[in-house]
């Protein structure tokens, strides 16, 4: 089919190295070397994800830069991504604020220096931003828009067992919902850590890899709807990325019987915020997901929730090549069950929907597979 408009990527990702962020810190760590005999970021589950790719042959000799970047998209014909942090999906772990707080200004200072100014069209980015301290949250997400030109924050949907001990539904983190409300930027919650989340006990990295992310953002899922944050923030828009879009229909219909059997006249075991159904908020243009490839039941989950709420996402250059990432654009273009109306949503549409008015504009460039 041809789109109407550029295939754009919702989700890529950097992969950042504390010997060049020790370079964007402030006062008093920058120049202080020390600090690299510790790592800058918790570790995402235990395992050592760069060993994991390096005994796999996975970008053998790779450095991620704005140039391996430009030739990813090149090669797959995407016109432009969005990126995420690596190691910094961890970040919400972190137990010191006063450690966080730097951290997260180097990351984006990073980011826009080495990257975003290299292509400042077709790589762009989320903030990463310090909700130990929530007001500081709130300071750097409205720098990094207004400063740095990033195009929203991203929360890593970790499990509360260290750093930021509650769920992201709970009220200490609504200041940060109503500033990206008020900038008309979007929250994106990406899988992240697995620690607490019952799966600790695997020692092997596929295990973990298969669960961890699809079970953190049913949590945070959960927490947001039904402690009623979209009610309060009508205008806030969410994506929960990296745990494709098949678990959504099963979650919709388990808030939906909770509601119902926890709603009596006299009690309710939820939010004073949550005015209707959970599937309502979660079907009301507002939530995004990310589909991946060979997702057998995204026909049915789009059915369940609307073309209006699903993604494209490389994931680039975790587990994926540019002869990889293809093969996916190729198979999702070509899906039979997937109207043309679904498809010009899922690769273009809803992207733009989704980061707003502050995304690039997009060159009117047809994309044809």
């Amino acid at each position: 089919m041809k789109l109407k408009g550029s295939i754009l990527d919702a989700d890529g990702h950097l992969i950042e190295r504390d010997e060049e962020l020790l370079e964007y810190m402030e006062a008093p760590y920058k120049g202080n070397n020390t600090l690299l005999g510790f790592p800058f970021f918790p570790t995402l589950d235990g395992y050592q994800r760069g060993a994991i790719m390096a005994r796999l042959g996975i970008h053998k000799g790779y450095t991620i830069n704005a140039k391996t970047w430009i030739d990813f998209l090149d090669g797959t014909g995407i016109e432009s991504t969005v990126l995420y942090p690596t190691a910094g999906l961890a970040f919400g772990m972190i137990q010191d604020p006063t450690w966080a707080v730097p951290l997260a200004r180097a990351y984006n200072n990073w980011f826009t220096d080495k990257f975003h100014k290299a292509s400042p069209q077709r790589l762009r980015a989320v903030a990463l931003v310090p909700i130990q301290d929530v007001p500081e949250a709130v300071k750097e997400l409205r720098r990094a828009v207004t400063e740095l030109g990033m195009v929203g924050a991203v929360l890593g949907a970790n499990s509360a067992e260290l750093g930021v001990r509650k769920p992201l539904g709970h009220p200490d983190f609504w200041p940060l919902y109503e500033e990206a409300e008020r900038l008309d930027v979007p929250i994106a919650l990406h899988g992240a850590p697995s620690a607490s989340l019952g799966i600790n006990f695997f020692n092997r990295f596929a295990l973990t890899h298969a669960l961890e992310h699809p079970i953190a953002q049913i949590i945070q899922l959960t927490s947001m709807v039904m402690e009623g944050v979209f009610e309060r923030f009508p205008k806030l828009r969410v994506a929960y990325l990296e745990a494709g879009a098949g678990w959504v229909p099963y979650i919709m219909d388990r808030l939906d019987r909770s509601y119902e059997v926890w709603s009596g006249k006299q009690y309710k075991e939820f939010s004073d915020w949550l005015k209707k159904k959970p599937s309502e908020y979660i079907r009301s243009g507002r939530i995004y997901f990310n589909c991946e490839g060979g997702e057998i039941t995204l026909p049915y989950a789009m059915k369940r929730i609307g073309h209006q709420a699903v993604l494209f996402a490389s994931d680039f250059p975790h587990e994926t090549n540019i002869e990889r990432a293809r093969h996916e654009i190729e198979e999702l273009m070509n899906h039979a069950e997937l109207s043309d109306e679904a498809k010009q949503a899922i690769f273009h549409d809803n992207i733009v929907r989704f980061y707003g008015p502050r995304f690039t504009k997009q060159p009117a460039r047809a994309a044809t597979l």
